[in-house]
């Protein structure tokens, strides 16, 4: 009797490839040895504004975007596809670097699991990945609790500043799901202690301090972004600022090794930048500025991912993320899956943790059809802002050629530039070659699909209102957007401060199109709800939370945290 073979898993297929020295993969970039700082043997920091500079006057590569469809619980597969699309545009001759985020310590520890891509197309190593690779987020939870620390400091020690304690809007963060810390009080247990106030933890992903990191050109920029961050107000009601306070400096020293991009590898030893974790749901979700412009100078193609699906990380990508970096993308790569149109028909539920629905393994033409919806919304999405879409349709094996064909064809009737199906994950580049032939294409199209250049949605000196109203509508189909009185009030005292010139960063839900998760497919008839609007001066931009948004998740009883341990060797087992 024939024993069935265990298929391998993502660690055991990582651990089964013979890595390259970390200089070897720099010197492969024409990096110099005095612009790598190596974190071991397969880990490098690397100067990204020394590589600026020394290759200042040479032409960037093409921009590549990875963005989805409104994703399940368990993804769609964007990482996977970042990671695999690179190792492809490699595979057919096109110098190519890969920039993706380093997963946040609170999805790991939950239901997703990490960041790293999958099977044959995966970033090594795959554990200093997903865990603590050389600290860039510890960093960033220090630097942010530093100045929670002063704020509270300076309030018990004489208050010069009159900030008011009631005012204060700067969290404490951590970068662990958990739910117990949402709301606390602080200064307990007498005046020794501090002055009582209600404050709260955020996840450490979802910091400003992150989201400047990932925005900075260079330390000097990093260093005034971090003495604009406002933490609240004084008595008179005009803004602190972290400069006020006098602890900007401080913060930017221990965020100066942060600031560097890190260089890793993949399954096929070609690179990966890895840098900075901005939650894609609440923050701009993308990776960071410096490792897309010091990618773009050392290869011919960068694909860098953005957080979810084109209503949430692509917007952000565009108007945040391009804006501050002054490139805009050549083509984006619209991710989705079978398994996920089948969900957005509204017959099929899928919850992280329990087991899929046998039906979603069946041939099922006509359910296929009914979720497509989503698929042509994030489509236009893409093409609105004049950028060409390449539908990545990642195959799982119970995908039948039919139903592969169909979003194939439903892709190409909504105005896709091409749509492929995507085996990395079984096939590592060669399982891409369609795709990067595909993506090539779409980005030397000299007429961008419907002959307007890449652009932002709107322009920054639109009104606060008409920023978040545009974006609801144009990108989530909302049939208007429902300010609250707190948010209509915010409004209006930001436009008097002056940051109605700012961009804006919506905080909602990625499971769907709307404010609701529960509304699959393509929502119609429904208004955005806007219960406040923070605001972030340090990081640049305006952060409307749309519907009930926790900014600090928390952990699901079967959490991936019991399943991690270590083996008899001391290896690490039950990352996936």
């Amino acid at each position: 009797m024939s024993q069935t073979t265990r298929p391998l898993t993502d660690l055991e297929i990582a651990r089964s490839i013979q890595l390259k020295p970390i200089q070897t993969i720099g010197d492969n970039l024409g990096i110099l040895p005095d612009e790598l700082d190596p974190y071991g043997k397969y880990i490098a920091k690397i100067d990204a504004p020394a590589i600026l500079e020394r290759l200042k006057d040479r032409p960037n590569g093409r921009y590549i975007d990875v963005t989805g469809i409104t994703p399940t619980p368990l993804g769609e597969g964007k990482s996977l596809t970042t990671v695999g699309l690179s190792l492809a545009l490699n595979k057919i001759g096109k110098s190519t670097i890969g920039t993706i985020r380093q997963p946040s310590l609170g999805p790991m520890f939950g239901i997703k699991g990490g960041a790293a891509g999958g099977g044959q197309s995966q970033v090594l190593p795959m554990e200093s990945f997903n865990l603590h690779l050389t600290g860039d987020t510890h960093a960033v939870s220090l630097a942010h609790n530093l100045l929670a620390a002063v704020i509270d400091t300076h309030i018990a020690q004489g208050n010069k500043l009159e900030i008011d304690p009631v005012a204060v809007s700067w969290p404490r963060v951590v970068d662990l799901n958990d739910r117990a810390l949402r709301r606390i009080v602080v200064g307990l247990g007498g005046r020794e202690n501090g002055q009582p106030r209600e404050t709260r933890f955020d996840i450490a992903v979802a910091s400003e301090v992150m989201a400047v990191l990932a925005l900075a050109r260079d330390l000097k920029d990093l260093r005034n972004r971090l003495a604009e961050i406002t933490i609240g107000y004084d008595r008179q009601r005009k803004p602190v600022t972290a400069g006020d306070l006098g602890v900007a400096g401080s913060m930017a020293v221990l965020l100066k090794g942060a600031l560097l991009p890190n260089l890793l590898q993949t399954t096929e030893h070609t690179p990966m930048l890895i840098h900075t974790g901005p939650f894609g749901n609440i923050a701009h979700g993308n990776s960071s500025v410096l490792s897309d412009l010091a990618g773009l100078k050392l290869a011919d193609y960068v694909v860098t991912e953005s957080g979810f699906g084109s209503d949430m990380g692509f917007e952000k990508f565009m108007d945040i993320k391009c804006r501050a970096a002054g490139v805009l993308p050549d083509a984006a790569v619209v991710v989705c899956t079978v398994r996920a149109l089948k969900m957005h028909s509204g017959r099929f539920r899928i919850v992280a943790g329990r087991p899929l629905d046998p039906g979603l393994a069946q041939e099922d033409l006509e359910t296929i059809e009914l979720g497509a919806g989503n698929l042509r919304k994030h489509i236009e999405n893409v093409r609105s802002l004049g950028v060409p879409a390449v539908v990545a349709i990642n195959r799982f094996k119970t995908d039948s050629p039919a139903e592969l064909e169909l979003v194939r064809k439903i892709a190409l009737e909504a105005g896709a530039f091409d749509a492929q199906v995507s085996e990395v994950w079984e096939y590592g580049g060669e399982g891409g070659r369609g795709l990067a032939e595909a993506v090539v294409a779409a980005a030397e199209s000299a007429d961008r699909a419907n002959g307007v250049g890449p652009h932002q949605l709107y322009p920054l000196d639109m009104p606060i209102r008409e920023k978040i109203t545009t974006i609801a509508r144009s990108m989530y189909g909302a049939n208007d957007v429902d300010f609250m009185p707190e948010a209509t009030r915010q409004m209006k005292r930001y436009t008097e401060l002056g940051w109605d010139k700012l961009p804006i960063c919506v905080a909602k839900t990625q499971y769907s199109l709307s404010d609701n998760a529960a509304l699959k497919g393509r929502p119609s008839d429904f208004t955005v709800m806007i219960r406040e609007i923070r605001a972030y001066t340090g990081a640049g931009f305006l952060c409307p939370i749309a519907g009930e948004i926790m900014t600090m998740p928390g952990l699901p009883s079967n959490g991936a945290y019991l399943h991690i341990d270590l083996d008899e060797n001391n290896e690490i087992v039950g990352l996936f």
